[in-house]
């Protein structure tokens, strides 16, 4: 029972933990400047994702699924419509969360080490710099770089699963789910482990340690990354809630 209610717990905290890296921010202005470019970055990644992605929805409703008179094409061509029109979210979504990262990496990072120095109490005394975050700009983008190529394969394997007759799709959706939630946590915990030259050994230590709590958080970034215009600034809210809960253990 005690481990069940701690385990609960943790989950709760690291679904709202969003929440709390909200709160956070705003007590402390001096983060202001490290989130104001990848916002920029992801307002811009996600407009272009979305006018790609409907473009191609557009070109393929208008080729395929011209207009007939019969009832049940109208019935058809609406659940087709529908179909595309999810898988079209969701390649958004997938396009949207790799690419926002990847480009938004070098200020996710700084943005992870002002946090933690407010975290710690040991502040940073540099000031802004664009040539501090070019400075570590290969480091943190070789880490990014070799992750997302490691989920792409992984993506593009368990598509595998839909060839499978009768629960092939249904275990299709739940691997995709299990793999985007894991690839969140790694993703987000990963900038303090870089920055201290710690390897993904002590990280997956960390995340199997505090199972629950990196559970909530990874399930909540992806829920918050689904929701338009919210998705702005969950990435940044989101470096700065991993942060918070890796130096549960590491500050």
């Amino acid at each position: 029972m005690v481990a069940a209610a701690k385990g609960i717990r943790g989950f709760v905290l690291g679904f709202f933990s969003l929440w709390n890296a909200f709160l956070f921010v705003g007590k402390n202005p001096s983060l202001y400047k490290y989130i104001a470019i990848p916002f920029a970055i992801n307002v811009v990644v996600f407009c272009g994702s979305v006018y790609w992605g409907f473009d191609l929805f557009g070109d393929f409703v208008g080729q395929y699924l011209a207009p007939y008179d019969t009832w049940y094409w109208h019935i058809v061509a609406a659940a087709v419509k529908l179909l595309v029109a999810l898988i079209t979210l969701v390649v958004v979504f997938f396009t949207f969360t790799v690419v926002g990262n990847l480009i938004a990496a070098p200020f996710n990072d700084l943005l992870s080490e002002r946090t933690e120095g407010l975290l710690t109490g040991r502040t940073h005394d540099e000031p802004f710099s664009l040539r501090q975050i070019g400075a570590d700009f290969w480091r943190v983008m070789k880490d990014e770089i070799r992750k997302i190529s490691i989920f792409i394969v992984l993506m593009i394997l368990i598509l595998g699963f839909n060839l499978l007759p009768g629960i092939g799709s249904a275990l299709y959706a739940a691997c995709s789910v299990v793999l985007t939630v894991f690839f969140l946590i790694v993703e987000y915990t990963g900038y303090i482990y870089s920055r201290k030259h710690l390897g993904f050994k002590e990280q997956r230590q960390f995340i199997f340690t505090h199972k629950m709590s990196t559970l909530g958080f990874g399930l909540a970034v992806m829920c918050m990354l689904f929701i338009p215009f919210v998705q702005f600034l969950t990435i940044p809210l989101a470096v700065v809630a991993a942060t918070q809960i890796c130096c549960i253990d590491q500050c």
